[in-house]
C-alpha cells in the first residue's frame, strides 16, 4: 500500500487534473478535507476508494472542448478540411542529412537547457547575466559567484561548456532512442504492448517521471493500457508522452499521420487527451519537417493530426497568432504565461506554447531558438530538445552549429538496459534505415 503522505499528494493532483478536464470535483473535495489531520491509517482507509471515484467522473456538460483519448475518435475530431499532406520521393541523402540535423538538434537543445530546468525565466536571466552570457547563445558557463536565491549547477557539472564531452544521459533522449528501438524490433508496427514490454526490461524504474512513473507502477500491478493511464495517475496531460515522439519520428519522415499513430501507441500507456496531443503534434511536426522547408506548414500539418477542438490545438493556433504579432518573443511570453500559467510547470499545454513560441520567434535559426525556449523557464531541458529536433529535421546538418556539435563528440549517453553509449551517427543510420523501410 502506498503511504499516507503519497496517497494525499496525488489526490490533491487528481483534483487539479480533474477540474482542467471540466469535471465537477465536490464529493472528492470533501472526501479529501476530511483527511486533514487524521492518522495515517484513517488517511489511507478514506482515501481508499477515492480514485474509483475519481475515475469516473466525467466532464461537465458545458465543457467547451472536445477531448477524446482512442485513436478512432481523435482522427474524427481532426479538422475536417486541413490538407493532410506528405512528402514522397525523400532521397536517401536528404533524410541522411535531415535526420542528422535532428539528433544533434535534439542532443543539443537538451544539453542546453538541462543546467536550469525548471528554472523560471527570471532566474536564468540573472545566471546569464551574471556569466555576461545574456542573451543565451550555447551552453550554459561556469559561474563563479551564483546570484541570490538563484541555485546552479557547481562549476564540475558534466553539462556546463567547458565541461562536455558528450550527450549526458537524460529522460528527453532515452526515450528518444528507445521510440527507434521500439519501431526496428516491431518491424515498422510498434504497439502499446510493445511500449509497456520495453519499459518493463529497458527503462530503470527510478530513471521514470511522473506519469511514465504511474505507468510502471500500474504495470507491475498488472494494470495494463489504456487503464494504466487513468489509474492513480493525475499527471497524465503532463509533458512526459510530448517528449517521447522524436524517436518515432524519425522513422516516418514525410509522413505525419503515420508519426502520429505511432505517437498515440506509445502516449496511451502513460496519458490522456491533451497529454496524448502532444505527443502527437510534436511526432506529425517533426515527421514533416523531414520532409519539408517550411516551419509554419509543418506547424499546421501537425494541428491536421489532433482534436481541431482541444485545449492544445486552441492554444498553439493562439500562440502562433501572438508570433505573428509580437515584435519579441518577450511579449509573447507574457501572453502565454497570462493565458496559461496556471498550468503545471511539466504540463503539456504550457511547455508546448513555448516550444511554439521559440520556434516561430527564432527566425529560422537554430541556436537562437532553442535559446528562446530555454530562457522561457519551464522544462527548459524537454522544450530546448523539442525545438532542436524540430528545426534540425527542418533545416538538416548545414544548420546545426559546428561550435554546438562539436563538444557531443558523436556520442549520446542513455540509462537504457543494455544501452549505455551510443554513437549520435550511428543512430542517425538506424533511422534511416527504419524510415526508408
Amino acid at each position: 500500500m502506498l503511504s499516507a503522505k503519497t496517497l494525499l499528494t496525488l489526490a490533491r493532483d487528481e483534483i487539479t487534473q480533474l477540474r482542467e478536464e471540466g469535471c465537477g470535483t465536490t464529493v472528492l473535495d470533501e472526501v479529501l478535507a476530511s483527511c486533514d489531520g487524521a492518522p495515517d491509517g484513517v488517511v489511507q482507509d478514506r482515501l481508499a476508494d477515492f480514485f474509483e471515484m475519481a475515475r469516473r467522473l466525467k466532464s461537465s456538460p458545458g465543457f467547451a472542448y472536445e477531448e477524446p483519448s482512442k485513436l478512432d475518435a481523435i482522427r474524427a475530431a481532426r479538422p475536417q478540411d486541413a490538407d493532410r499532406w506528405t512528402a514522397e520521393g525523400l532521397s536517401e541523402a536528404w533524410l541522411r542529412d535531415r535526420l542528422t540535423g535532428a539528433w544533434l538538434g535534439r542532443c543539443i537543445g537538451c544539453m542546453m537547457g538541462k543546467p536550469v530546468e525548471g528554472q523560471r525565466r527570471e532566474s536564468i536571466e540573472a545566471i546569464l547575466r551574471a556569466a555576461d552570457a545574456y542573451p543565451l547563445s550555447g551552453y550554459f558557463p561556469v559561474l563563479e559567484t551564483v546570484p541570490e536565491g538563484v541555485s546552479y549547477k557547481a562549476a564540475s557539472d558534466d553539462c556546463l561548456a567547458p565541461n562536455i564531452t558528450h550527450g549526458v544521459r537524460d529522460d528527453d533522449t532515452d526515450y528518444t532512442v528507445l521510440g527507434l528501438m521500439l519501431v526496428e524490433q516491431a518491424g515498422g508496427e510498434p504497439a502499446s504492448a510493445d511500449v509497456v514490454a520495453a519499459w518493463l526490461s529497458r527503462l530503470p524504474y527510478q530513471r521514470t517521471y511522473t506519469a511514465e512513473r504511474a505507468a510502471m507502477r500500474n504495470f507491475i500491478c498488472d494494470v495494463m493500457p489504456p487503464e494504466s493511464a487513468l489509474w492513480m495517475n493525475p499527471y497524465r496531460e503532463w509533458i512526459g508522452a510530448q517528449i517521447r515522439a522524436d524517436g518515432f519520428a524519425y522513422c516516418a519522415p514525410g509522413r505525419p499521420e503515420l508519426a502520429a499513430t505511432y505517437c498515440f501507441r506509445d502516449a496511451t500507456v502513460s496519458h490522456t487527451k491533451n497529454g496524448i496531443y502532444g505527443e502527437m503534434l510534436f511526432g506529425a511536426m517533426i515527421a514533416a519537417a523531414l520532409g519539408a522547408e517550411d516551419l509554419e506548414a509543418c506547424i499546421w500539418r501537425a494541428l491536421a493530426e489532433i482534436p481541431e477542438n482541444c485545449r492544445l490545438a486552441e492554444a498553439v493556433r493562439e500562440c502562433m497568432a501572438w508570433c505573428a504579432e509580437d515584435g519579441t518573443w518577450e511579449q509573447t511570453w507574457e501572453r502565454i504565461m497570462a493565458d496559461y500559467g496556471h498550468y503545471h510547470g511539466v504540463h503539456t499545454i504550457n511547455n508546448a506554447l513555448l516550444c511554439v513560441m521559440g520556434l516561430m520567434h527564432g527566425g529560422g535559426d537554430l541556436r537562437r531558438s532553442i535559446a528562446i525556449a530555454v530562457m522561457a523557464g519551464l522544462d527548459t531541458d524537454c522544450n530546448g530538445a523539442t525545438v532542436g529536433s524540430v528545426l534540425g529535421a527542418l533545416l538538416g546538418a548545414q544548420g546545426v552549429p559546428d561550435d554546438l556539435a562539436t563538444p557531443l563528440n558523436d556520442t549520446l549517453e542513455t540509462a537504457l538496459s543494455g544501452v549505455t553509449r551510443l554513437q549520435i551517427s550511428d543512430l542517425v543510420e538506424r533511422s534511416l534505415r527504419a524510415g526508408m523501410a
